[in-house]
């Protein structure tokens, strides 16, 4: 763990001088005379703790001080030092969320030991959410036998360091896998980066790659480290490969081969340690044959190959992913109950956006419901309402797929016809979007 940051404020600077000594082995200690000074402090940076005296000259005191700190800095303890028989503005201070409070004259002893405790709370603090972060993201919930193969591919090539392709339709879980084969290789205490390549355009993907030198394009003020050497020691993960243009894809060859890259405007080169992983929705040979991608790169690349089944061919993990899902985005912490009745459609809907799509299903249904129990009214039409149409037509029964047509349609319409905002709401690619809106007859041109 890196030196703790504790700011001291007081506007006795005898009192301030004290403070800095003693906390001085815990950490690098700064100082601020008044609520003013402290507010300037922790606009340059964090800190890990911040002791305050409560009486100090206007503008504001201690309680000011707190409150800034826990409107910027919230998980940030803070101790407050009042005079003896101020304990109506301790108690105060503790309410507004003070860490604990101490009285002047100063106890050595108790100082060090209250900053120690609130310290090791800080750290606390930080490595539970760090831990529930990479649960939640590398998570890989379900039990059907296409993703039984996808877990033992994950646990064989983690220990490697060679490259893998990740496959799959859009909202499959690729950065999740991705994430998976980090958090199990030895390269777990090492960063994870992912680069959404489709997000950036091609005359920035070389800088945000590489990195560039000051100077080297307008607009460079600065020099910057590109994400490869960010990924030192870790795992680079480059979704959507297959929007990469022919230039980019030269440079990757030769980092692949090399081990080194070369920064914008820089002739020297400089040596990566990064493991590769890449993912896309595209059949990269078919863009191989297209000549849009580089042969020689796909081999480099596909070394392992993961495919993820889109969701509509494992059916058998939906409750599964239903049941995550509810309970990532309960309220109050207390997972909600999926009937029967909705489970079944659930299970029965084809999800074009698959696991992305289902779990944003899943969560706008809970924001809706105030009972705790969710049913087939909870949740959008086909999903929720299909079925209702459908009883007793046995003659004219449509397809999950014509259903998901019509949806797509039906949510293009509401919104005035913006493709992209019907993608989002949908929670599909506009190249999804297109295919549904070409079967049912609405001019994929319309904005």
């Amino acid at each position: 763990m890196s030196a703790a940051r504790i700011l001291v404020v007081d506007d006795d600077p005898q009192a301030r001088d004290l403070l800095q000594r003693l906390l001085g082995p815990l950490g690098a200690v700064s100082q601020a005379s008044n609520p003013k000074a402290a507010q300037e402090r922790l606009a340059e940076g964090a800190y890990d703790l911040v002791l305050t005296d409560m009486a100090m000259p206007e503008p504001g005191d201690g309680l000011k001080v707190l409150q800034e700190v826990k409107a910027h800095l919230p998980d940030t303890p803070v101790i407050v030092v009042t005079a003896f028989g101020n304990i109506e503005g301790a108690l105060d201070s503790i309410q507004l969320g003070a860490f604990d409070y101490l009285a002047k004259p100063f106890d050595v002893d108790a100082i060090l030991r209250v900053a120690r405790r609130a310290l090791e709370q800080k750290r606390l603090v930080e490595e539970n959410r760090s831990l529930r972060q990479q649960v939640d993201r590398s998570a890989l919930v379900g039990r059907s036998p296409a993703l039984l193969e996808v877990y033992k591919q994950v646990a064989r090539a983690a220990a490697s360091n060679v490259p893998v392709l990740i496959t799959g339709e859009t909202g499959t879980g690729k950065e999740m896998v991705a994430r998976a084969l980090h958090k199990r290789s030895p390269r777990t205490s090492g960063p994870f980066i992912p680069v959404d390549c489709g997000a950036i355009t091609e005359s920035l993907m070389e800088s945000e790659l590489f990195g560039h030198a000051k100077g080297s394009f307008t607009g460079a003020s600065g020099a910057r480290r590109g994400v490869f050497e960010e990924a030192n020691g870790g795992t680079l993960f480059l979704d959507e490969i297959g929007d990469v243009g022919m230039k980019v894809q030269s440079q990757l060859l030769r980092v692949l081969q090399e081990g080194e890259i070369r920064r914008v405007g820089e002739s020297v080169p400089v040596k990566v340690d990064a493991r590769v992983v890449a993912a896309t929705n595209k059949d990269l040979k078919e863009r191989v044959a297209e000549g849009v991608f580089r042969e020689d790169l796909l081999y480099r690349l596909d070394v392992v190959h993961l495919h993820l089944p889109p969701l509509r061919e494992r059916r058998e993990d939906i409750p599964a992913l239903v049941q995550h899902f509810a309970g990532r985005h309960a309220r109050g912490g207390v997972s909600p109950v999926v009937t029967s009745e909705a489970m079944s459609r659930l299970t029965a809907y084809d999800w074009p956006g698959n696991v992305r799509q289902l779990e944003n299903v899943v969560a706008r249904a809970l924001a809706l419901n105030v009972t705790g129990v969710l049913g087939p009214q909870d949740f959008p039409e086909p999903i929720g309402d299909a079925p209702k149409r459908l009883t007793g037509l046995a003659g004219d029964l449509p397809s999950l797929a014509e259903l998901s047509r019509r949806y797509a349609a039906h949510v293009l319409q509401a919104v005035g016809g913006n493709k992209s905002e019907a993608a989002r709401l949908l929670d599909v690619d506009r190249k999804t979007l297109y295919k549904l809106l070409e079967a049912t007859g609405v001019e994929p041109e319309a904005s």
